[in-house]
């Protein structure tokens, strides 16, 4: 396990753009059960050319995308094992994995990138291709959508 001060400038690259850490594995059951839409999952890692690449990856789809998840949040592998351990009982049926960057619409996995991908691809073809699962998933309406919807008709 890594002391947390070894990894705070990687997770403040998140964190600028809009990234919220969730340090507990109850953190993490709170979010994946209570929050509904989009969320963008990145566990993050302290290998340096494998995790640089998806950091970067990550920021320049999110620059690039004309959608934004409704959520971003990140875990740091190899800090919290209980945390990152409670991830990965959400990204089954893939093995665990970091750095990996999971997209999750109203609770259910939609997207998964493992490890072995983001080492053979380059940033900018990742972010590319982050960039389409955003966009493509972040535009199906989703269980609050359907639901604000719902409650306009009804207040009509």
């Amino acid at each position: 396990m890594y002391p947390e001060e070894l990894v705070v400038s990687m997770e403040r690259e998140l964190i600028e753009v809009g990234f919220k850490p969730l340090k507990t594995a109850e953190a993490i059951t709170d979010h994946m059960e209570d929050h509904r839409g989009v969320t963008l999952l990145f566990i993050n890692s302290m290998c340096g050319c494998v995790g640089t690449g998806a950091r970067l990856s990550i920021n320049m789809a999110l620059a690039a995308s004309s959608y934004r998840p409704d959520h971003l949040v990140t875990v740091f592998a190899g800090v919290d094992e209980r945390t990152t351990a409670q991830v990965f009982t959400y990204t089954k049926p893939y093995p665990p994995s970091s750095p990996a960057i999971a997209l999750f619409r109203d609770g259910e996995l939609v997207y998964f990138v493992e490890r072995h991908q983001i080492r053979e691809t380059p940033p900018e073809i990742m972010a590319t291709q982050l960039q389409d699962a955003l966009e493509t998933y972040g535009r199906l309406p989703t269980v609050a959508q359907d639901a604000q919807d719902v409650s306009r008709v009804a207040s009509h």
